[in-house]
């Protein structure tokens, strides 16, 4: 007997043929995967210790949101045009996606105006403002996206949200309270050493102090090389 074929769900994501919104949306709903891609990218090549706690929180939420999904086993909707079903063979209380970015944007948003230190100035509150506008927006159209393309039913989708919601408050107040005393201690192991894994929680403004930094070293070796 011939073995079976099925989709890699993880990309695999249907929308209605000569939908634009639709194809629009299913991109949308891709997003995940290039935040874990982002957040890999960006852990190899600035070994942030807070970076790599942001995302091991959002490993340890996938672990939660598959422990109940097969607690609830609650099915997810069925197309009427879909013949084969062969991706609704996975449970969906909560939304996989919903609860992912409602974990991003809201240790996003929390670590946006509770840690980054900027003056007072108007530009500069302006753009904390923006950014965490626009990942709640970007996390609400994700969860509509699965709405549309009709991989969920509404009550999924809110309990997704509202799951990463709790998951991200409980795990930044962990960082915040319980591992980041310990991060100075962390990146001075040998192994951490090594990796060159370092810990910017203490500077207010990494990306004003790498910039003072590299422009102040290659001044410096500019004056050596004459």
């Amino acid at each position: 007997m011939e073995t079976p074929w099925v989709p890699f769900s993880l990309t695999y994501v249907e929308y209605p043929k000569g939908d634009l919104i639709g194809k629009f949306l299913a991109l949308f709903s891709l997003l995940p995967i290039f935040i874990v891609i982002g957040f890999v990218t960006l852990i190899g090549f600035r070994r942030d210790l807070h970076t790599v706690t942001f995302f091991i929180g959002l490993l340890l939420d996938e672990i939660v949101n598959m422990i109940i999904k097969n607690v609830v086993r609650q099915p997810r909707p069925l197309r009427a045009a879909d013949s084969s079903h062969l991706l609704h063979n996975e449970y969906g209380m909560p939304s996989n996606h919903s609860q992912f970015m409602g974990f991003f944007s809201t240790y996003l948003v929390l670590f946006v105006y509770l840690k980054i230190v900027s003056d007072s100035s108007l530009i500069r509150t302006l753009w904390k403002h923006l950014i965490c506008f626009g990942t709640i927006s970007v996390a609400g159209l994700v969860g509509f996206s699965r709405l549309y393309l009709q991989y969920h039913t509404p009550p999924q989708i809110l309990c997704g949200f509202f799951v990463g919601f709790l998951t991200g408050c409980i795990w930044f107040a962990f960082t915040d309270f319980c591992l980041k005393p310990y991060f100075p201690s962390i990146v001075a192991q040998p192994l951490c050493e090594y990796l060159m894994i370092r810990d910017c929680t203490r500077i207010p403004n990494i990306l004003w102090f790498e910039y003072s930094m590299t422009r102040g070293e290659a001044r410096r070796r500019e004056r050596k090389s004459h």
